[in-house]
């Protein structure tokens, strides 16, 4: 039994998810004419309270259009350092859309509308860059799964708005976010401009993402997803899977929560460990003892069939998901129990 905790992308479908893949009715979408899709499309747009909705490959791609409607280039990107599309997008930021990012020193991938503010650069000085973005992470990643208060959000959109600002929300595992918080997806299509929503983590889904946002921003959006390379024919089969995971794995994303905060319970009592930072979706990040060799420690997760990832500067990183079983779990915990370093 491999035990894989390196992401929740590492899923598989369920019998029932491939049963309605299988079933779907399916079109050509580059028409426009797969009737899964525009129903994928327009459930989402309307959860949002949002316009449109256009389905994607991926949340890279997801996330590259929204920076292409937004800016142009020269314009730049306000970021937390930790961000998605800076650290793991490819560098697409500059290469599609010919932007840079002011980064943000912020907390666990998070910062407030005052450093907002303070990042915005003078319109009439035309030797930097025209502050043209804002762009901020929920949950973060790198952060560990943390969710942003949702008031300081509404006060970087009031700074968004004041300096002509977009709003583009990275939200991969939004889904997370709002079963671990009271705020609704209305409450941040409201907020935002454009959001990107991953089908293929939490929910798990093999493939899919989806962008929402205003009429005005969207009206490109397709030729741009057709630039980048994704135009799909009878992508529906994929849909479906979306379709599905909305209706039955949304809620269960409280299953995953729980089990990773039993896991950083164990984590906090082992004295290989040096910290482990708050929990409170379903990521858990750490950082061992400074004695403790971590590739010895990942090789000896291995010898039990557990595998999890090392993100850099000391941080190792385990993801529960839909195919973490309560038999893995309970062996997770043993393990991390009794484990020798």
């Amino acid at each position: 039994m491999i035990i894989d905790l390196r992401s929740d992308t590492v899923t598989k479908p369920t019998e029932d998810m491939m049963e309605a893949m299988m079933s779907a009715h399916v079109g050509d979408d580059v028409y426009k004419e797969d009737p899964t899709v525009n129903a994928l499309e327009q459930r989402i747009a309307e959860m949002f309270g949002m316009d449109e909705a256009l389905f994607f490959p991926s949340g890279t791609m997801a996330n590259q259009t929204a920076l292409k409607l937004h800016t142009n280039p020269g314009d730049q990107i306000i970021c937390d350092k930790y961000a998605h599309i800076y650290n793991y997008e490819g560098g697409g930021a500059s290469f599609n859309s010919g932007v840079s990012c002011n980064l943000i020193d912020g907390e666990r991938g998070m910062f407030t509308a005052h450093q907002v503010k303070a990042a915005i650069n003078p319109p009439d000085f035309y030797h930097s860059p025209l502050s043209r973005l804002v762009e901020i992470e929920n949950t973060t990643n790198k952060g560990g799964g943390a969710c942003w208060d949702f008031s300081e959000l509404e006060k970087i959109k009031t700074v968004c708005d004041t300096h002509n600002l977009g709003f583009h929300l990275d939200g991969a595992r939004l889904w997370n976010a709002l079963v671990a918080q009271q705020y609704t997806a209305q409450h941040y299509g409201a907020l935002f401009d454009t959001i990107s929503v991953c089908l293929s983590k939490g929910l798990g889904c093999p493939i899919g993402s989806v962008l929402v946002g205003k009429k005005a921003l969207m009206k490109n959006g397709i030729r741009v997803r057709k630039i980048l390379g994704g135009g799909m024919r009878q992508v529906g089969y994929f849909a479906a899977a979306g379709l599905y995971a909305l209706d039955h794995h949304l809620e269960r994303l409280s299953e995953d929560h729980q089990n990773a905060k039993e896991i950083g319970a164990v984590l906090e009592l082992a004295p290989y460990v040096k910290r482990v930072e708050p929990i409170e979706t379903n990521i858990v990040i750490f950082e061992l003892q400074e004695k403790i060799d971590v590739t010895v420690f990942l090789n000896r997760l291995k010898e039990n069939n557990i595998h999890i990832i090392e993100m850099g500067g000391g941080k190792l990183r385990m993801v529960t998901h839909l195919n973490y079983t309560y038999t893995m779990h309970k062996t997770v915990l043993y393990t991390l129990k009794t484990i020798m370093i």
